[in-house]
């Protein structure tokens, strides 16, 4: 069997890590790779990642009339959070019968807030025979598939409540606009009430996925967004924070059903919390019969857990069925130690 061809979609903080981890992979090649950064394009992507040259430039991404996509098996997309952004580089996909894994935050479960992309995302990978996958380290694991596979041993299940306490710092200027980092906090306010700042992308998507999964109906979802104010100066490659100005977005969100609150989720995520003696983690306490409770200490890294989702989700996607999927469509998630041609057989049961 050839190798596994794909294509790098998005070469920021995320992609490149993502490339960087496939080319360390055995049975997957880069054959092309797009980015719309000018001093990006041209250059030689193994140099670009810090390696041997590999003869893959990159390239500007093509415009969805511009259908000249190299021949490859997948598309790992890293450009954007939401569906609406990401809609048109997955058609383009698509239409050369790629399967596709988007790490846009609103593609864990595109239904719950662009139901009508979603379903015309999920008509035309079925029309093309190919599979669509949105992932990550949170929506796509911490707050919602570790959660429900933790919900197997239950009898019932009466009340979800899981926090993940995460350092930003690994992510790329995208993340800190959306979260607010680096600006005072009358900026934040104001970033809030345009939509420029919104939190955490993805509690709509992981709740509704929870109850479709477990099979409640949601009445409402209420949401939270607070500022995490610094006390001290913070630097990292992306972002510089001054003392007084925001450090990142305390976000909750709960799911009713039937009025009753029955998914809660907490999410107080910002640059570097250990300045300020704040130890990262992820919580799940699950009530019911039995109750179940989880700690993980520290946090289960959030970019390198984006990354590596991404990436070691490629056999089960390309063994899937056609059309738009979730995480809990799929077999579980498992890191990619070997061939990685044998894995996608062996998930074809071949």
């Amino acid at each position: 069997m050839s190798e596994i061809r794909v294509i790098q979609w998005g070469l920021g903080a995320m992609g490149s890590g993502m490339a960087r981890l496939m080319e360390s992979k055995t049975g997957l090649k880069i054959v092309g790779a797009y980015d719309q950064d000018p001093q990006k394009i041209g250059r030689d992507l193994g140099d670009f990642l810090g390696g041997a040259e590999n003869g893959v430039r990159i390239q500007q991404p093509p415009n969805v009339g511009e259908m000249s996509l190299e021949k490859a098996d997948l598309v790992v997309l890293a450009t954007s959070s939401f569906t609406k952004d990401v809609a048109p580089q997955i058609e383009i996909a698509l239409k050369h019968s790629l399967n596709v894994i988007s790490i846009a935050e609103e593609m864990a479960y595109p239904w719950a807030q662009e139901p009508e992309l979603a379903k015309h995302i999920d008509s035309l990978a079925k029309e093309y025979g190919v599979s669509v996958l949105g992932t990550g380290i949170n929506p796509g694991f911490v707050l919602d598939t570790l959660i429900l596979a933790m919900t197997g041993p239950c009898l019932e299940v009466d009340h979800i409540k899981a926090t993940r306490i995460n350092d930003l710092s690994p992510f790329g200027p995208t993340v800190m606009q959306t979260q607010g980092v680096g600006v005072s906090v009358e900026a934040f306010e104001a970033g809030l009430q345009s939509g420029e700042i919104v939190g955490h992308v993805g509690f709509k998507e992981s709740i509704h996925l929870l109850a479709k999964t477990l099979g409640w109906k949601l009445d409402r979802i209420e949401e939270t967004r607070f500022p995490i104010i610094s006390k001290v100066y913070r630097e990292t490659e992306h972002v510089k924070v001054e003392p007084g100005h925001v450090a990142g977005c305390k976000h909750s969100a709960i799911g009713y059903v039937d009025g009753v609150p029955k998914i809660e989720l907490i999410h107080p995520q910002q640059v570097l919390p250990q300045l300020e003696g704040i130890e990262t983690g992820d919580y799940i306490d699950i009530s019911g019969q039995p109750d179940i409770h989880l700690v993980l200490k520290p946090e289960i890294p959030g970019g390198l857990g984006t990354m590596a989702m991404a990436v070691n989700m490629i056999p089960q996607v390309l063994a899937a069925r056609p059309g738009l999927l979730s995480m809990a469509e799929l077999p579980v998630p498992a890191a990619l130690m070997g061939d990685v041609r044998a894995l996608l057989t062996w998930r074809k049961g071949e």
